[in-house]
């Protein structure tokens, strides 16, 4: 029995909950969220499949409610009687939350509870199993301590494409929260480590002080390096140089709280086709919807973060998708103001409470690091990736072609890494736009 009254164990389902539950299925598989299906299959058939499911010894259905109607749902699968030496384990199977609820934590509440429910049952082991293109399922089970053990290299097949799977594990034993010490994550002999990672995206910064494209170091003004007074033919360059998006920040705005820079980005806007996230001295409604009307792709919210957490979920309504988060922190304080203050606030707090107003992603920066050359915070990135389940795009210390080889390969320990801005080493050449592409794709 579980202890959330959101979620339940199905043992018989009526009209209303087999319509929620089916709807729910149906937006999951548009939304690329799997369940076994590639395209929807139609009330009849999940029909079908509930009721047939329900009917099955091995079977568990747990459902989970938002507002009294169901928006997920999970399996326990049990090995059949005739397997002793397994009775101890369990598979979680087809987890899901359909993408009009997300973003609430109702995965957490739902694999939380199913974990509770098996427990209870005297189950020991809970395996799982998940496509590797299934980041956010994979950064949830990382963050409930699920171990990953294994990875299938031919899991599924899309098309003339072959995708990876993830293995899973995880000990339900409360006195004994590890697996044994003899067990170790290692990888398959014929697997690289770049094998086992995804690609990311390269996001060349364009940062914006008095009309010209400069380079900060530790985030001080004065302290200002600058490499070009045409941001839009910068632009221009880095877009024929095969980038597929750009980061541009309005350092001005950022210390004054409105944007100071308008005329520079109004120029990288109008230079390139490629898509544009902006930053700095963006502080309200106004701001935002007249930057995303003007050809932004994304807007990045820094210090209204931390000071107007109501501003950014009203945002996050408006503007679904075009709503980014940037935490910047000095060794793991949230920093605002330009980075001129530093807060409190612990910057994985600070990702939980963007996570949950909605935010499309996660700009993470170690000031102490930025236009340094001395590499990215990794450990400070992965730990923010397993945090929270929404991409993070590392930022702040990029200076040679390894410090990008090695947030690649971290990808495999936080599949949440979804980017990384570089800026000072694209400009001094210490890292080619090619060479860089190469590495990252």
């Amino acid at each position: 029995m579980t202890r959330n009254k959101r979620v339940q164990r199905i043992l018989n389902l009526e009209e209303d909950d087999l319509q929620a539950l089916c709807e729910a299925v149906d937006a999951s598989i548009l939304d690329g969220g799997g369940f076994g299906w590639l395209q929807p299959q139609g009330r009849q058939v999940l029909e079908r499949y509930f009721k047939g499911l329900l009917l099955v010894p091995e079977r568990m259905l747990f459902v989970i409610r938002h507002n009294g109607v169901i928006v997920g749902c999970a399996q326990l699968v049990r090995s059949a009687r005739n397997n002793e030496l397994q009775a101890m384990c369990v598979t979680l199977a087809h987890l899901f939350i359909a993408p009009y609820a997300q973003r609430q934590g109702l995965g957490t509440t739902l694999l939380h509870e199913v974990e509770n429910a098996a427990r209870s049952m005297g189950f020991r082991i809970m395996n799982t199993e998940v496509p590797e293109t299934q980041e956010g399922a994979i950064a949830l089970f990382r963050k409930a301590g699920f171990l990953h053990w294994g990875t299938h290299p031919l899991y599924t097949r899309l098309g003339d494409t072959y995708q990876r799977g993830l293995y899973f594990t995880k000990s339900l034993d409360t006195d004994q929260p590890f697996l044994p010490s003899s067990f170790q994550q290692t990888r398959p002999e014929n697997m690289t480590a770049s094998s086992s990672t995804h690609p990311l995206t390269l996001y060349p910064a364009i940062d914006l002080k008095d009309g010209a494209c400069v380079r900060l170091r530790r985030g001080e003004m004065d302290d200002a390096t600058v490499y070009s007074d045409n941001p839009g033919a910068q632009a221009l360059a880095w877009e024929a140089a095969g980038f597929k998006w750009l980061h541009v920040v309005d350092l001005n705005g950022a210390f004054a709280g409105q944007s100071e820079n308008a005329d520079a980005v109004r120029s990288i806007v109008e230079s390139t086709d490629i898509p544009v996230q902006l930053g700095g001295g963006l502080r309200d409604m106004k701001a935002i919807e007249a930057w995303l009307e003007a050809g932004i792709s994304r807007v990045i919210l820094g210090s209204v973060a931390v000071k107007n957490p109501t501003l950014v979920r009203e945002a996050c309504r408006a503007f679904p998708g075009r709503i980014v988060a940037g935490i910047d922190a000095r060794s793991g304080h949230v920093a605002t103001e330009g980075w001129a203050e530093v807060s409190d606030m612990q910057a994985t707090e600070l990702a939980l409470r963007m996570q949950e107003a909605g935010v499309a992603s996660i700009i993470f920066t170690e000031i102490s690091r930025d236009g340094m050359l001395e590499g990215l915070d990794v450990e400070q990135t992965v730990t923010l990736a397993n945090t929270v389940s929404i991409p993070i795009i590392a930022s702040g210390g990029v200076g040679s072609i390894e410090h990008l080889i090695a947030l690649r390969e971290a990808t495999q320990e936080a599949p949440g890494i979804e980017g990384v801005i570089v800026g000072r080493a694209l400009y001094d050449g210490r890292v080619t736009p090619a060479e860089a592409l190469k590495v990252l794709s």
